[in-house]
């Protein structure tokens, strides 16, 4: 009865951080280029009474054997990378990636990544986010830009009053062998570790980088109902588990009620 209490107990901390989990999700339904995260779990360590195939003193042999678990734990928290779907904005420095990769921008003295297209100028005419970090490569638009159009491929040209090319430059993504190990630091950001792997710089469209659209932001890969029914999931989990700590307590209390 006291190894139920602990399992249970276990079994509420986990339900505990799904919930912290899906609260996060569903907070940021709307966030620009947001990838919503997973909480993977795995059973704890488990006491074995009694193994499987062992010889029976009659001569037999156990079918089954006896093990009783410890509980669960948490193992990661995993960002799951796919696709959000597009928002058409008809701003012209909003970008959306359609497939692999992020935009590189300087964030302070490092290089973080990016999905959040939704681009503006600083007073120097460079691409900036909202934050203020510069896209990299930089791109500086002249001052006399009317147009702007950026191509599949990341071609991005600048046009003037009279439609004449002012600037035509070459915007990147970089991709990565496992998202899932990029380090979210906030503000739309993430950086690299030895998880995610280093690194590819790539022209949007080729060796396995996705395109991008001009025009476009890509959205929240949330699913507000999909999150709901885990919260109500998570939320019923915990209730149970807080049945059993019930009963092995009732149960406790009957035990050293016997002496009466």
């Amino acid at each position: 009865m006291i190894r139920s209490l602990w399992s249970a107990a276990t079994g509420m901390n986990a339900q505990q951080l799904q919930t912290d989990v899906v609260a996060n999700n569903l907070a940021n339904s709307s966030t620009t280029g947001f990838k919503k995260s997973r909480a993977n779990f795995e059973d704890l360590m488990y006491r074995t009474m009694q193994v499987a195939g062992q010889t029976t003193p009659g001569g037999g042999q156990v079918p089954t054997g006896i093990q009783i678990g410890f509980g669960v734990k948490p193992t990661s928290v995993q960002k799951l990378f796919t696709q959000g779907d597009f928002i058409q904005t008809d701003n012209q420095l909003d970008i959306a990636i359609q497939g692999n990769g992020f935009f590189r921008v300087t964030h302070g003295d490092e290089d973080l990544y990016t999905r959040a297209g939704n681009f503006t100028l600083d007073s120097e005419g460079f691409l900036t986010t909202p934050g203020g970090d510069r896209l990299q490569p930089e791109i500086a638009l002249p001052v006399e830009t009317i147009t702007v159009t950026v191509q599949d491929d990341g071609t991005l040209t600048a046009f003037g009053a009279e439609e004449d090319i002012l600037l035509t430059e070459n915007i990147l993504v970089s991709t990565f062998i496992n998202p899932a190990g990029l380090f979210a630091v906030g503000n739309n950001l993430f950086r690299p570790t030895e998880g995610s792997g280093d690194p590819v710089e790539r022209t949007p469209g080729e060796e396995g980088a996705g395109t991008v659209v001009n025009n476009f932001l890509e959205g929240s890969n949330v699913s507000v109902v999909e999150e709901l029914v885990g919260l109500i999931s998570g939320q019923r989990a915990y209730e149970a588990n807080s049945k059993s700590i019930q009963t092995a307590d009732s149960m406790l209390s009957t035990a050293t009620g016997l002496k009466r």
